[in-house]
């Protein structure tokens, strides 16, 4: 069966097409994106513009294309933390709903953190033994720890690289006061937090997921995607700690010439290693094996999950 799922983000949306079938690993045959920039065309107070609003809808309206045009027999979608914290989210993605026909669901944070460990379990495998995940989105960091498929604990926190930077780290390069300030604020919150993902067993094996993630991988020396989703790829700690330095001190032009960050990021990649960095620092981890597999990838494992046997 090919399964498409529209994955409304903080930073980009996506539509991904796979190839899915009972007890097989879904085959990707198709990516469609877009930067929207949630975050961007928020007010003060969170409220997403008029012009945010038509652009997820042309994007939605884009998508029921590109599912048309490669056999998409079931479009499912949904939306994390910038939609679920706006207080017209609810009201766009009824919107979308009568205009496109598209129901676009909101995933609780904690749920984000466990479809995402879902993800990185199935591809870890269960030799993996106990997983302790983190992922870094626009608006949120998403942290979980088990030796399941349903991690023991699964938690997100709103410190997003989006969130991050636009909320705390203003000017191109920010200042080292504002630096100082917002490295003080993410340790604080992430701290809150390290009992409970040590109480529940250490763990086997770290894993890292996201775009912000591979980014910095391949800042500090790992292999580029052409080498194949396959190859193995860390996020060092002592690698990643001797790089901030000086992504702090660089504008965003010249943070777009590095390799793996894109123009799109490059304003947001700061934040982005801060709250990782800090998150390694503090949870004791000296190397995060990079996953390929991540959120939409465990929807559609949870989708699949419900396909009964032939």
């Amino acid at each position: 069966m090919r399964m498409g799922v529209i994955d409304v983000g903080s930073n980009t949306v996506h539509l991904l097409v796979v190839d899915a079938f009972w007890g097989a690993h879904p085959i990707p045959a198709s990516k469609h994106k877009v930067d929207l920039r949630l975050f961007d065309h928020m007010d003060a107070d969170g409220i997403i513009s008029d012009e945010g609003a038509e652009r997820l809808l042309g994007f939605v309206r884009e998508c029921l294309e590109v599912a048309d045009d490669y056999g998409v027999e079931s479009l499912m979608g949904f939306a994390t933390s910038a939609i679920r914290e706006s207080p017209n989210g609810d009201a766009i993605l009824e919107r979308v709903r009568v205009e496109t026909g598209v129901e676009l669901k909101v995933l609780s944070g904690a749920d984000e953190s466990r479809l995402t460990f879902l993800a990185a379990r199935r591809w870890h495998g269960w030799s993996a033994g106990r997983i302790l995940l983190v992922d870094i989105g626009g608006g949120s960091l998403e942290l979980a720890s088990g030796i399941d498929e349903d991690p023991d604990v699964a938690l997100s926190l709103p410190l997003g690289a989006g969130r991050i930077t636009r909320d705390h780290l203003p000017g191109d390069p920010p200042k080292p006061a504002q630096i100082k300030k917002v490295r003080k604020m993410v340790r604080t919150e992430i701290a809150r937090v390290v009992r409970d993902l040590n109480k529940v067993g250490e763990p086997d094996l770290y894993v890292g997921t996201s775009k912000t993630i591979r980014s910095l991988a391949r800042l500090t020396g790992a292999a580029p995607s052409t080498e194949g989703i396959y190859t193995r790829r860390v996020l060092r700690r002592d690698a990643l700690k001797e790089m901030l330095p000086q992504l702090a001190a660089m504008p965003q032009g010249k943070r777009a010439e590095l390799p793996g960050v894109s123009v799109t990021r490059s304003r947001q990649v700061l934040g982005g290693a801060m709250v990782i960095e800090a998150a390694m620092d503090l949870l004791g981890i000296e190397e995060l094996v990079v996953c390929p597999w991540a959120l939409r990838e465990g929807v559609i494992l949870q989708e699949l999950d419900l396909i009964p046997a032939p």
